[in-house]
C-alpha cells in the first residue's frame, strides 16, 4: 500500500462546507478515507464533489459555538483522523473590542479545538483506532500579530501551542498531532482582498511564489499529514504560504 494512502480510515473534518475545509475533505476522500463533513451549515456541495470523485462521505451537523459540541461524536465510531478547520473571526480595534466578540472567537477557534480533539483522542486510544492523526488549522497569525483581530490572533497562537502539548503527550500513544498555517488562500473569505487592486498587489509582492494559494494546496498538505508517510512528524506547525513568512 502507498505510504500516502488513507484506505480504510474514517475522518472527520470540521467546517467542510466551503473553501479550505472543503478542499481538505475532498483530498482525504480521494486518498481513500471515508469523510464526515461536520459543521453548522450543510455540506451538500462538498458531498457532491466527493461522490463525483468516487469517494464516500456523510454530513454531521455540529455548531462549535458550543465548544463541547463534539463530545459525543467519537466513542464507538471508528474515527482515526480529525481535522479541526472550523473557525470564525471578529474585527475591531483593540481599544474597542468587546468581551462578547472575544469569547465567541475563543470558544470556536480554541476551546472547541481542544475539547473536540480530547474527545477524539480518548476514543481513538481506548478503542485501538491508532495510528491516528489530528491536523489543526492554524494561521500566519499563529506567528504574527495582525491588526484589528485580537481574539483571532490569540486563538491561533493558542492553536499552535496546544498542537505542541498534545503532540508531546500523545506521540507515544500512536496519535500524531500537527497543524497547518495557511497563507493567503483564494477563498470566499478573501474575495474582498483580491478585488482590492492595491491590497492584492501588495500581498502578491510579498509572496515569493507570486500567486495566491489554492484551497487544494492546503488539502494536499492535510492528506499528507494524516498519512503513514507523516508518521514521524509530531507537533509541527507547517506553513503553507507560498513563502510569505520566509520573506
Amino acid at each position: 500500500m502507498s505510504p500516502f494512502s488513507l484506505d480504510g480510515r474514517r475522518a472527520l473534518v470540521t467546517g467542510a462546507n466551503t473553501g479550505i475545509g472543503q478542499a481538505i475533505a475532498v483530498s482525504l476522500a480521494t486518498q481513500g478515507a471515508r469523510v464526515t463533513c461536520a459543521g453548522r451549515r450543510n455540506c451538500d456541495e462538498t458531498l457532491a464533489l466527493i461522490a463525483a470523485a468516487g469517494g464516500h462521505a456523510d454530513f454531521l451537523a455540529l455548531d462549535f459555538a458550543d465548544p463541547l459540541a463534539g463530545q459525543g461524536v467519537f466513542a464507538g465510531a471508528g474515527y482515526s483522523i480529525l481535522v479541526n478547520n472550523a473557525g470564525i473571526i471578529r474585527r475591531a480595534e483593540s481599544l474597542d473590542f468587546t468581551e462578547a466578540d472575544w469569547d465567541a472567537v475563543m470558544d470556536v477557534n480554541l476551546k472547541a479545538v481542544f475539547f473536540t480533539t480530547q474527545a477524539f483522542a480518548k476514543a481513538a486510544i481506548a478503542e485501538g483506532n491508532t495510528p491516528a492523526a489530528v491536523v489543526n488549522i492554524a494561521s500566519l497569525l499563529s506567528f504574527q500579530g495582525g491588526i484589528r483581530v485580537p481574539s483571532y490572533t490569540a486563538a491561533k497562537h493558542g492553536v499552535a501551542g496546544i498542537t505542541k502539548i498534545l503532540a508531546n503527550e500523545w506521540a507515544a500513544k500512536g496519535v500524531n498531532v500537527n497543524a497547518i498555517a495557511p497563507g493567503y488562500i483564494a477563498t470566499n473569505n478573501t474575495e474582498a482582498l483580491r478585488a482590492d487592486e492595491a491590497r492584492n498587489a501588495a500581498i502578491l509582492e510579498r509572496i515569493p511564489a507570486g500567486r495566491w494559494g489554492a484551497p487544494e494546496d492546503i488539502g494536499g498538505t492535510a492528506a499528507f499529514l494524516c498519512s503513514p508517510a507523516a508518521r514521524y512528524i509530531h507537533g509541527a506547525v507547517l506553513n503553507v504560504d507560498g513563502g510569505w513568512l520566509a520573506r
